[in-house]
């Protein structure tokens, strides 16, 4: 176990503990490694490439250390030459710091240091993206000997962040880092964090026996799992996202105990808005003062929250149903989870303020079922869901998702928790009405939203299109243009602001198979878009693709490639939500011989795809190239026309742990 140092940073040499050697993850230009030892948890990023990186980022306070270098001539490539050790010891007032210490090597001819950032996560992000940092966040540079090192107190005083770099091959000239002889830089980095640490799960205390042994994936759900929430991924979404957090849950809820699933419950009801809306992330140590400086002043470190995704308050009550009503084990804990405090209400009262916003968000469309009373982004929003870039709808406003799926299901969840008697402790007399037309809102929202965004293309269309798109992609046309003798339908992506729909095929069918129970001809749509080659459909052999322009016009094709962050490329999480909808659709016994052969063909198709990105299945995403007869899978970030890069740990990609290839043939009896 590690032992805290008793000398201060500035007055001796750090004190650490012994290192448990780590796996480094190479993935794309990252090295990753992440350590987690009591009160320390970090990982470490270092960048290659021409513009080398040292990041090290720190769940307590979402907070991170980060120094950026000058381009250099040729690709430098990064080695660790020493795990990373946990370290903790007080700074120049006796204030406890946490991080690591590690030692690496880079084959480079000089390093010149461009900036060092010590701050909040959130604001190393949108340098990485803008090259911007607010005012007021720099720390001078000391240069002492053989080492460089900058420190710096949060800005309300509190204990900040402290990084130093010192040479130990080769030497400092300014802040230039000069190689030896040999042409090798050698450092010794150690990374520091005076914000306050989180409750990691105690091993055993996270997961199920029947938990899938993927040591990697383990390794990554350890690291982003606390008791007091959640982290959606590493290193730039180092905190609370509400979504993540939802949809991880359900996903992966076979496989945590049952305390870890009221973790993230709880957590998300937690940050509730007073109108029950579901937080999407939230703002916590010293971007939270920079939020309280830009709006009244102050340097009020109370954390704040961002409530713009739409999205988000249509998730929480499926999820909550999922566990409260339709799990066994779930089951016998719901009232007490429900009765439990949280702050001056019960977690029941949070839920119930969730309920009327979902009733009330979705009863202008069950009055009257026309696009304009279907949900839309928020004004002045171009993002609202998961698709949250700016290109992620193709210029969408009432997403398919939301609208298609989630509100109807939201509704059912409602109706469910309603009959199962677990809203009326916390129903005001007026609710009780409310709930008694829940389930007739939802037939209205299941019988008229989904087909807004049907759309069909004829085989001449198709052909032509697909040829077309084939070429710009550079991927054979003739496994799709086989397709293609009959109709093509698919579910549009969205419509825009004019009710017309958004021509991109996409994979949030995924929804419907985890949430709802489609009919027949609906599962066939879905079943052919997610396993038709692409670009008919979305499959690849390296991954099922989250959209597919093949019909979109040129200038929105433009948009989605393999560089965009929502465009042609692999979410590992979406398809862990398709494997997870198939396996479900394929336990009813109500479907049609047909149906049930092309829900397995299509759960075939999948599986084989994710086994052949198991390599990457634990990161957020991945891309592709089509070189010497086939798809190569490219790690995203790695391009130069990648518009960002990927989390080499994220929340939402461990849910294979739950997620497994089924053992034994479809279930699927068809009638």
């Amino acid at each position: 176990m590690f032992r805290p140092a008793l000398l201060s940073l500035l007055a001796a040499p750090l004190l650490v503990g012994a290192a448990t050697p780590q796996p480094v993850r190479r993935e794309g230009l990252n090295l990753n490694t992440f350590t987690q030892d009591g009160p320390v948890a970090a990982h470490v990023v270092l960048r290659e490439g021409r513009d080398p990186r040292v990041l090290v980022a720190f769940p307590a306070g979402n907070s991170g250390v980060g120094l950026w270098f000058d381009h250099v001539d040729s690709p430098a490539e990064w080695r660790m030459t020493s795990a990373a050790r946990p370290v903790s010891t007080p700074d120049a007032r006796g204030r406890m710091l946490h991080g690591v210490s590690f030692s690496a090597s880079i084959q480079v001819k000089q390093l010149r240091v461009k900036r060092a950032v010590l701050t909040s996560i959130r604001v190393l992000r949108d340098y990485q993206a803008l090259g911007t940092v607010p005012d007021g966040l720099d720390a001078p540079v000391a240069i002492k000997a053989r080492e460089l090192s900058w420190t710096r107190d949060r800005l309300d005083g509190a204990p900040g962040y402290r990084l130093a770099v010192r040479v130990d091959r080769g030497a400092v000239q300014g802040t230039t880092l000069v190689a030896g002889a040999d042409g090798v830089i050698g450092v010794t980095i150690t990374a520091l964090t005076g914000e306050t640490p989180l409750t990691p799960f105690a091993p055993g205390d996270l997961l199920e026996s029947g938990a899938a042994n993927n040591r990697q994936a383990r390794a990554a759900l350890q690291f982003l799992s606390y008791r007091e929430k959640f982290l959606a991924g590493s290193w730039r979404f180092l905190t609370y996202f509400g979504r993540d957090t939802l949809l991880s849950v359900r996903l992966l809820m076979p496989a945590l105990k049952p305390a870890a699933v009221e973790t993230g419950l709880r957590s998300v009801l937690e940050r509730l808005s007073p109108t029950g809306v579901v937080a999407h992330e939230e703002d916590i140590g010293e971007f939270a003062i920079l939020d309280h400086r830009r709006a009244d002043g102050s340097l009020s470190a109370a954390p704040t929250y961002d409530y713009n995704m739409v999205d988000s308050p249509f998730l929480l009550a499926p999820v909550a149903r999922a566990w409260l009503v339709d799990d066994a084990r779930g089951r016998p804990r719901a009232e007490t989870f429900l009765a439990r405090p949280l702050g001056q209400e019960r977690a029941g009262d949070a839920l119930m303020r969730n309920v009327r916003f979902v009733v009330a968000q979705a009863a202008p469309f069950a009055r009257a079922p026309v696009w304009r009373n279907l949900v839309s982004l928020k004004p002045g929003m171009n993002a609202g869901e998961w698709r949250d870039s700016n290109d992620g709808l193709g210029g969408g406003r009432y997403p398919y998702d939301i609208n298609a799926v989630l509100v109807p299901a939201a509704l059912e969840a409602i109706d469910a928790m309603a009959r199962a008697g677990l809203l009326a402790p916390y129903a005001r007399p007026e609710d009780r009405t409310m709930l008694a037309g829940v389930r007739a809102m939802a037939a209205s929202w299941s019988g008229h939203a989904p087909e807004l965004f049907a759309q069909t293309v004829t085989p001449a269309d198709a052909q032509a299109a697909i040829t077309r798109y084939a070429a710009i992609a550079g991927v054979p046309a003739a496994p799709a243009l086989a397709l293609a003798t009959r109709p093509l339908e698919y579910n549009a992506i969205a419509l825009d602001a004019q009710g017309r729909p958004v021509p991109l095929l996409h994979s949030d069918d995924g929804f419907a198979l985890l949430f709802q129970h489609p009919a027949p001809a609906s599962l066939d749509i879905a079943a052919r878009t997610i396993a038709a080659p692409f670009p008919a459909g979305l499959m690849t052999s390296v991954g099922m693709l989250v959209a597919d322009p093949v019909f979109a016009p040129p200038a929105l094709q433009a948009r989605f490639g393999p560089a965009a962050y929502h465009g042609t490329v692999v979410w590992s999480w979406q398809q862990a939500l398709v494997a997870a909808g198939l396996q479900r659709q394929l336990a009813r016994a109500d479907l049609p011989a047909a149906t049930c052969a092309r829900l397995a063909d299509a759960q075939a198709a999948l599986w084989r795809a994710i086994d052949a990105g198991r390599a990457v299945r634990n990161s957020e995403l991945w891309s592709w190239r089509y070189a010497d007869g086939g798809y190569r899978i490219a790690a995203f970030g790695a391009g130069d026309r990648d518009v960002d890069e990927s989390n080499a740990a994220q929340l939402w990609s461990t849910v294979y742990l739950a997620v497994q290839r089924p053992a034994a043939a479809p279930a699927c009896r068809a009638r």
